[in-house]
């Protein structure tokens, strides 16, 4: 190719055609599957970046076992790109990644140097994760091994790219545990991620949210998070945001499942993002087909598409709740060190940082949220956050029973007769938002 393709590049320019970027997850073991799925992404009727998602094994470090899986056949679930080798890895890409099409690596690592490594080495530049968000929900490597791990890795990317090329990182910090997890952290957490990508080298980011449980909090969260980027952020560093389509329990229909993933469309137009991770129908029952995951490509471009413009104002943002206690979180932080990877180990010791039902020996665990009657996350205990929990959120008890129902509180209303963005029912016109009780989390 004549010019390394850079990743912000691509979305900045989708967005001033007016086009929103949308992604799959999609990772194959086999190297002409994972390039068919590349091919097939690439082909959709949608603008599109691509997806390496790599394996377990690899996402753990354990690249002897992915080795020996490679070698035998063994089918994996993600593309193992430490144990292929750049050349297989070239020949995947070959004729598909460029300019028109970037390639991001998605992996769940809380030490991704031998990926960073590996996705350097065959070409790509793109990959996503972070110190924080990478090693809480996931396993138990020490937070403060895998903020060093994650720091040597961001130098791996800034510096091993080729000539002229722009390494982009996104933070998964606006995800964490997926849901139940009041936006203001979220925020909070995708901004200091980015904040730590920029320390150790890297000048193009993304920030992360994802979709939860109300629409008007969710819009409020990510103008939050446009106007936190702009004000942290330094101002040579390229970035955009990306929100995720829902990533708790998914409606159990397809007609349910759409609705979410059409709504996660028009939130991410509404609010400026400018690239979707998308979901599919079949994600309730079983890993997607690519045919399963170009469907969903394109099912969020056309809502997309219809959805107009975003709302003016965008970047800028209002003196909200989500916006105050995100930026009080922020400045929290950085308060405690000038080095941002003590400041974070720091900051989680001291429970100044903590992600709700996270159950990593480096998380305080004693933070909790809950829904409240009209679908929005709040916070029923902050621990020794400096945020203030609402006191009637925190008057109702954990039970069993509410944590079913908040857990399936997206699913459930999906599900239900067709509902729009904001919970208004299109079914017998009866009613519109039927009455909600409290759901503690």
């Amino acid at each position: 190719m004549d010019r390394p393709p850079a990743f912000g590049t691509f979305v900045a320019a989708a967005s001033a055609a007016g086009r929103l970027v949308v992604q799959p997850r999609m990772g194959f073991g086999d190297p002409a599957r994972m390039r068919d799925g590349l091919a097939r992404t690439r082909a959709a009727t949608a603008r599109t970046a691509g997806t390496l998602t790599v394996d377990s094994y690899t996402r753990v470090g354990d690249l002897a076992t992915a080795r020996a899986a490679v070698a035998d056949g063994t089918r994996l679930n993600g593309y193992p790109i430490a144990a292929h080798g750049p050349d297989t890895t070239r020949g995947v890409l070959d004729g598909l990644h460029g300019p028109d099409f970037p390639v991001q690596v998605r992996h769940g690592s809380a030490r991704p140097e031998p990926i960073v490594r590996a996705l350097a080495a065959a070409g790509l530049d793109a990959t996503e994760g972070g110190p924080v968000s990478y090693c809480l929900p996931y396993g138990r490597t020490p937070l403060r091994d895998s903020v060093a791990a994650w720091a040597r890795a961001c130098e791996l990317l800034a510096t091993g790219a080729r000539p002229g090329a722009v390494p982009h990182l996104e933070s998964f910090g606006g995800c964490l545990l997926g849901q139940l997890c009041p936006p203001g952290l979220l925020v909070a957490m995708s901004v200091l991620e980015c904040l730590f990508f920029t320390r150790y080298g890297l000048r193009s980011v993304s920030l992360s949210y994802a979709q939860q449980t109300d629409a008007g909090q969710d819009e409020e969260a990510l103008r939050a998070l446009h106007r936190l980027a702009g004000e942290f952020l330094p101002r040579d560093v390229d970035h955009h945001v990306v929100l995720y389509t829902y990533m708790g329990v998914y409606p159990r229909t397809e007609q349910g499942a759409t609705r979410l993933l059409e709504a996660s469309a028009r939130l991410a137009v509404r609010s400026g993002a400018g690239r979707l991770i998308v979901k599919t129908a079949a994600e309730a029952h079983r890993i997607p087909t690519v045919e399963e995951n170009v469907r969903a490509l394109e099912t969020a471009a056309a809502a997309a598409a219809l959805a107009g413009p975003a709302a003016p104002g965008t970047g800028t943002g209002e003196d909200g709740e989500i916006y105050q206690e995100a930026r009080t979180l922020v400045e929290t932080v950085l308060g405690l060190h000038p080095d941002l990877s003590r400041a974070l180990t720091a900051a989680f010791a001291r429970g100044l940082l903590d992600v709700p039902f996270c159950l990593h020996p480096d998380n305080a665990g004693r933070s909790l949220g809950c829904i409240d009657s009209g679908g929005r996350l709040r916070w029923a205990r902050t621990g020794a956050m400096p945020l203030r929990a609402d006191a009637a959120a925190g008057a109702a008890p954990l039970t069993s029973s509410g944590l079913l129902g908040a857990l399936n509180h997206v699913a459930d209303r999906y599900d239900s007769p067709r509902r729009d963005d904001t919970g208004t029912e299109h079914g017998d016109g009866r009613h519109d938002r039927p009455p909600a009780t409290p759901l503690p989390v």
